[in-house]
């Protein structure tokens, strides 16, 4: 214990600290109490170092200098007392990155929602009748049109979209699912889980890698309510498979008497096949088959807001509305706006490939990745000559994320920087520091940048960043 009383009594007060250049330029601008609180923390921070330590020897390079841990106060201050919620820059090359909030709204959809954040909208009344109205006015039709669905309703997300769907129309009676459509998505969301909240009873069928429309017809009893089909989105079972039609599920649903619904998790309204991409269900495809109700998500393939889109027959909708539990999972007049701005996009396939960011970035062409990729490269090394390491440009791939096209390799081209003696993972945080925050991969001990994710006008920014970040680590 006696080795650790000189540095405990060489901790600062808090109120030396608060003379101390950094934070007395602080006081102007910020709250005492906060300012207070940092500085206190980081005494705080100290004295528990000192304490934790076992020998002499583990605090010879601690250096408690009234000064330095002002500075560190202020710094700690400032975080405080901005925001929690910040644009960062994905430089990761995973599109719908969840960590990162997925989907980066087009920009009418970004216009749409400062243009109703600010004031009062008609979210629900009607300005042609000057009466009340339903706030899925705004959506109903459009959706319908794109998608040629009867009805639909929205909800905050595709999960609560499930639910909804299982609690009304299954609740008490049997789901019969594919036991290979067992899906467990991020945050723990599990089919199985969801679908006892709901109230209805799981019934699976088949194996893992195969199930037949005999085991369907086998399950079906009195007390089965619906068939579910799951798509597999974030994981594919490969080989010796086999699975239920789409249109062999609705045959036997329409025979039995029974309602099918299909979740689809993200969800797509166009195409998207390619050489890199296997080709995706769309939600129209689901609806011609004779699907009685379909859920996706707004945030992902869509390339909208958080949303549950539940798509399908009149009557089904109509149920959904009348169900209580809605009123806890509507959306707001923000998530309308963008998600109605993303949609009328869609009318146009072409203008929507081409102003969708999310659509935008699965569909670039390699030659405009490299460009991109060398023109961030030689920016780097310009600016930055001063600092040692190498900058180059190399090939990689992307992915798509989000649950979506699992594996699917999207060929992309990299940034890559790597120097003696500086650490990858130590610059990588320092860029999670900066203004805007940089997140970026590390891999084989080097830090890369994927110029896929990287929206345009952000690379001054990055060099900015890792200006900073070299010269707090050199």
């Amino acid at each position: 214990m006696s080795f650790r009383q000189d540095y405990l009594r060489s901790l600062p007060a808090v109120d030396v600290l608060l003379q101390e250049e950094p934070l007395k330029e602080l006081a102007e601008r910020l709250p005492r109490k906060l300012i207070l609180q940092s500085a206190q923390e980081v005494i705080d921070s100290y004295r528990r170092c000192i304490m934790d330590a076992e020998t002499a020897a583990d605090l010879e390079s601690l250096k408690i200098v009234p000064a330095e841990l002002a500075a560190e106060a202020a710094l700690k201050a400032e975080s405080h007392a901005g925001t929690s919620l910040r644009a960062v820059i994905n430089a990761t090359g995973t599109i719908l990155h969840t960590n990162l909030g997925r989907a980066p709204l087009p920009q009418c959809a970004v216009d749409a929602l400062a243009d109703t954040a600010g004031t009062y909208c008609n979210l629900e009344y009607s300005l042609e009748t000057g009466e009340r109205d339903s706030r899925m006015a705004h959506l109903e039709e459009l959706l319908c049109e794109l998608t040629g669905a009867e009805d639909a309703l929205v909800v905050n997300n595709n999960a609560a979209a499930v639910f909804l769907v299982l609690n009304t129309l299954a609740s008490g009676g049997e789901v019969i699912v594919s036991r290979g459509q067992l899906v467990e998505i991020g945050g723990s969301f599990r089919i199985p889980d969801v679908m006892s909240a709901s109230g209805a009873r799981l019934v699976e069928v088949g194996t893992t890698n195969k199930c037949y429309r005999g085991d369907y017809e086998a399950a079906i009893n009195e007390h089965t309510a619906l068939l579910l089909k799951v798509h597999t989105s974030n994981y594919r079972i490969m080989g010796f498979t086999r699975e239920v039609e789409r249109g062999d599920m609705v045959e036997l649903g329409r025979r039995a008497g029974i309602s099918v619904m299909e979740d689809l998790g993200s969800g797509t309204l166009l195409d998207l096949a390619s050489p890199e991409l296997p080709s995706e269900p769309t939600v129209p495809e689901c609806l011609d088959a004779g699907v009685s109700v379909v859920t996706f998500s707004g945030d992902k393939l869509l390339g909208g807001p958080q949303a549950g889109i539940i798509l399908g027959k009149k009557k089904i909708i109509d149920e959904l509305h009348r169900n209580q539990i809605l009123r806890a999972l509507r959306v707001d007049k923000l998530t309308i706006a963008a998600l109605e701005n993303t949609l009328r996009l869609y009318f146009d396939p072409h203008t929507a490939l081409a102003e969708v960011p999310v659509l935008r970035m699965l569909k670039r062409e390699k030659e405009d990745l490299k460009r991109q990729a060398t023109e961030l490269q030689r920016l780097l090394q310009n600016e930055l000559q001063h600092q040692q390491g190498e900058w180059e440009v190399t090939e990689g791939t992307s992915t798509v994320g989000g649950g979506a096209f699992p594996l699917a390799e999207l060929p992309t081209y990299l940034v890559s920087f790597k120097a003696e003696g500086i650490s990858p993972g130590k610059l990588a945080r320092e860029l999670r520091f900066a203004d805007p925050p940089v997140v970026v991969r590390l891999q084989h001990d080097c830090l890369l940048m994927d110029v896929r994710t990287i929206l345009s006008g952000q690379e001054e920014q990055i060099v900015s960043a890792m200006r900073n970040a070299l010269d707090k680590l050199t």
